[in-house]
């Protein structure tokens, strides 16, 4: 056996301790890479956290962007309902358009918070010019332009939080004749009997002071109280005398009217060339005297008798009826002309066990009086329908011209047609001009001539709305 020499010993010597140094350095060399990867993580979450906490505060500065450009557009929309309006006014002299929908200031639109506006910040620092948002058309004017009004149902609603007072006068003139034939003919044109000719002429003014409240731009609550005053002269000759003499009856009556309450609804946005609907509900009450409450003079004559009057001694000031009317009115704007109507039902409620009071005889010192049951009566219902256009003549005056139509049923008595009782057809041609002072006072005219027999032969109407 061979022992190993001191070169080879030490030559081993130095390979073992070789390796140990190796294997030392390999470790130390794995662990530096450990620690560097791990201080590389750290920086790179360090890095994550600033980044993530870059995009909630680029989140955070677009949510404001974000509501500061909704508030931008809704400015817009309103400067854009203005500028609506403001042309409608301009071509039709509508009235106070202006109080329809508020003017914002320019300043709004591009005030101090445009400038955070201009450029955003991405996430890796680099500025850009932020998305132009996606086009929104502005908003159409709420309310429907104005025109001269000649029919009782306006179709511009009061805007919100407006009230308008309005004071008018109406002036009605009538007259008929009437000629009544009693008796039995012998040939063709040879009558033996009664022949009773009378000529009625009615004048009646009714002064009413109208209230309009605008809950919000769709909706408005009306209340109207008028004051009656009638006068007729009734022109007949003395039968059964042979006198060429005319006899006049003259009656009168004034006092308080029917009381009349309305709410109005907008139910679209209309526009230039797009028509408005306003649907509304008017109910009308009797506070005014009735024709049952009158005395009627029959002292010698009242439906059957030969002689007398039979003529109320004095006139109502109400129709004696309840009544509930829903209607539609639209407004169709094409310029330069404004097109209008409605359509509407009046349902008049029945009233049961009524009676009237009848002069008997004329006893001193006061007349005797009797009552006379009628029974129940349900005055007829009355279908209506107007259609006109208006056109402006300048930013102040404006003409209107229609037509209302009103189809009246039978009065049922008792379950059945009254004696006497007809249809009957109201035709009304009307003229109207309007004239506006300033942003509160405007001066409504309307004419009206009747077109058949049964409609007044002329109503005039003036009416000074006031906007509070």
């Amino acid at each position: 056996m061979n022992r190993p020499t001191g070169h080879s010993f030490a030559m081993t010597r130095f390979t073992a301790i070789s390796m140990v140094v190796a294997n030392g350095l390999a470790f130390g060399i794995a662990g530096q890479a450990v620690a560097q990867d791990v201080a590389a993580g750290g920086e790179r979450d360090l890095q994550l956290q600033s980044l993530q906490q870059q995009v909630d505060a680029q989140t955070a500065r677009l949510d404001g962007l974000r509501e500061l450009l909704e508030a931008q557009e809704r400015n817009v929309a309103e400067l854009q309902r203005a500028l609506d309006a403001e042309r409608l006014g301009m071509a039709r002299a509508r009235g106070t358009q202006d109080a329809a929908v508020p003017v914002v200031p320019t300043e709004a639109v591009a005030g101090p918070s445009t400038q955070p506006v201009a450029q955003t910040a991405s996430a890796d620092g680099v500025q850009s010019a932020p998305e132009q948002p996606v086009g929104r058309a502005p908003e159409q004017s709420l309310r429907p332009p104005e025109v001269a009004q000649i029919f009782d149902q306006p179709g511009v609603l009061t805007p919100q939080g407006t009230f308008v007072l309005e004071p008018s006068l109406q002036f009605g003139y009538s007259s008929s004749n009437r000629v009544a034939l009693v008796g039995y003919t012998v040939i063709p044109a040879i009558l033996i009997g009664l022949i009773d000719v009378r000529q009625v002429k009615t004048s009646t003014g009714t002064l009413t002071l109208t209230g309009r409240y605008g809950l919000s731009n769709r909706f408005e609550l009306e209340a109207r109280v008028p004051y009656v005053y009638s006068n007729s002269d009734t022109v007949s000759r003395e039968i059964f005398t042979g006198s060429a003499i005319d006899s006049v009856f003259n009656s009168d009556g004034k006092g308080l009217g029917d009381v009349e309450l309305t709410g109005r609804y907008q139910l679209n946005r209309g526009g230039p060339d797009k028509p408005f609907y306003v649907g509304w509900l008017r109910y009308k009450s009797r506070t005014g005297t009735d024709p049952f409450e009158v005395v009627t003079d029959c002292v010698t004559r009242c439906v059957a008798n030969a002689t007398g009057t039979g003529l109320p001694l004095e006139l109502p000031t109400g129709s004696g009826f309840a009544s509930l009317q829903p209607g539609l009115t639209w407004l169709y704007p094409s310029d330069p002309v404004v097109f209008f109507g409605s359509f509407s039902y009046l349902h008049n409620f029945k009233r049961e066990d009524v009676s009237r009071t009848v002069l008997t005889g004329a006893s001193a010192p006061l007349p005797e009086t009797t009552t006379e049951p009628i029974g129940d009566i349900e005055a007829g219902d009355i279908w209506g329908f107007n259609v006109g256009m208006g056109l402006a003549l300048n930013e102040k005056a404006a003409i209107s011209i229609g037509y209302d139509a009103s189809f009246v049923g039978k009065t049922q008595q008792n379950g059945g047609d009254a004696p006497g009782a007809v249809r009957v057809t109201l035709g009304t041609l009307l003229l109207g001009a309007s004239y506006r002072f300033d942003e509160r006072y405007t001066l409504n005219v309307a004419l009206g001539v009747g077109v058949t027999r049964d409609t007044p032969d002329m109503t005039l109407t003036a009416r000074v709305p006031i906007t509070f």
